[in-house]
């Protein structure tokens, strides 16, 4: 790129044409110094000549909603030599390499906590659903079957166990709101102090001892080189015979083969699941057939409330990082000299910012 001494045009903020809350281009329209392109998901020389002219790319998180040649990777990041950042639109960064930015000099942002009450809420939205056998119960009334109140009994929570994976911003709402429930609350996070843990509500133990102890376990994590097939037929086998199984982390942590084994074995008593291999799974999966599963499409986080933070939250942290003030959520902060040094190639005094 050239060095200008002044900024001779507005800096480039591209998104692509999916649904987002109307508050990031709201944001963003009112930023003089910026110009942002909207470019068609399903376009070619269009897109690619957008974004490779962008400074800035506002990407969704969900990888099934972004074509895979659009989602940050090292081929998209050669043919984008003028990118100095990227948002990803959620707490998750799936269609993000970040060491791939890294090494370009690409600074990434997430969204994390955003969205974290909505999530929470689909959580127990989850739970309840499963053990109170609300889809039994509605598919039974609308069917003219339902017999007797008894043959849909459920039962209550109050007591058990609840095992956390991931304390982060989900997972301590998550905990919150398991005590408002009358829960005993344990944790497991490496990432995490065990006196964090407890400062966070909840009683820090092992993953052994989490699968060993929990009633229910709750998945909060993030999908990564770690966590990616956590939950395969020996984790299931480890959990308490008659537990509940619930995940609005991400699909590829569970193994959904393994989980419907140990479902259909009756080793597991149920699940509820937000999050999918595939999104949305195919309506034949084994998962979809059983009355001990409630099934959504990925919608934890996506509430008008959620959406708008989201939406609010990465505009502001574009143009926090485009006048050269370091975001909140900055995912790569070693990138951050060489990220200050690309932009005042670009005509951006970061001290004047």
């Amino acid at each position: 790129m050239n060095a200008p001494t002044a900024l001779a045009q507005r800096l480039r903020v591209a998104r692509l044409d999916l649904w987002i809350d109307p508050a990031f281009d709201d944001a963003i329209g009112q930023d003089a110094s910026l110009d942002l392109q909207v470019l068609p998901a399903n376009g070619d020389a269009v897109t690619a000549a957008g974004l490779a002219g962008a400074h800035a790319y506002h990407v969704s998180a969900a990888k099934d909603e972004v074509p895979a040649r659009w989602q940050v990777s090292a081929d998209l990041l050669a043919q984008c030599p003028q990118l100095l950042c990227v948002s990803s639109g959620g707490a998750g960064y799936d269609t993000v390499d970040v060491a791939a930015c890294t090494r370009a000099g690409v600074a990434v942002v997430n969204q994390a906590g955003a969205n974290a009450a909505s999530v929470a809420e689909m959580t127990f939205a989850l739970l309840l659903s499963l053990v109170k056998r609300l889809g039994e119960s509605d598919a039974a009334l609308r069917a003219g079957t339902a017999v007797s109140r008894e043959a849909l009994m459920g039962h209550e929570i109050e007591g058990r166990v609840f095992g956390i994976v991931g304390i982060g911003e989900i997972g301590r709402r998550a905990a919150r709101i398991a005590a408002g429930f009358g829960l005993r609350v344990i944790a497991y996070d490496p990432l995490v102090p065990p006196a964090q843990i407890v400062e966070r509500g909840a009683e820090p133990v092992s993953f052994d001892t989490l699968l060993e102890q929990a009633d229910i376990v709750s998945l909060h994590c993030p999908l990564d080189a770690v966590t990616r097939g956590m939950f395969d037929a020996s984790a299931f086998q480890r959990m308490k015979r008659g537990a509940l199984f619930i995940s609005t982390a991400r699909g590829g942590i569970h193994d959904e083969d393994a989980l419907l084994a140990a479902l259909e074995s009756g080793h597991l008593a149920g699940a509820g699941l937000d999050v999918w291999k595939v999104e949305p799974p195919p309506p034949r999966s084994g998962l979809l057939q059983r009355p001990d599963v409630i099934a959504a499409y990925h919608t934890g986080g996506v509430t008008h409330e959620g959406r708008r933070k989201v939406a609010r939250g990465s505009a502001t942290q574009i143009m926090d990082m485009l006048a050269g003030r370091q975001p909140a959520r900055l995912l790569n902060p070693e990138v951050w000299p060489r990220f200050l040094q690309r932009l005042a190639e670009c005509g951006v005094n970061p001290q004047q910012g």
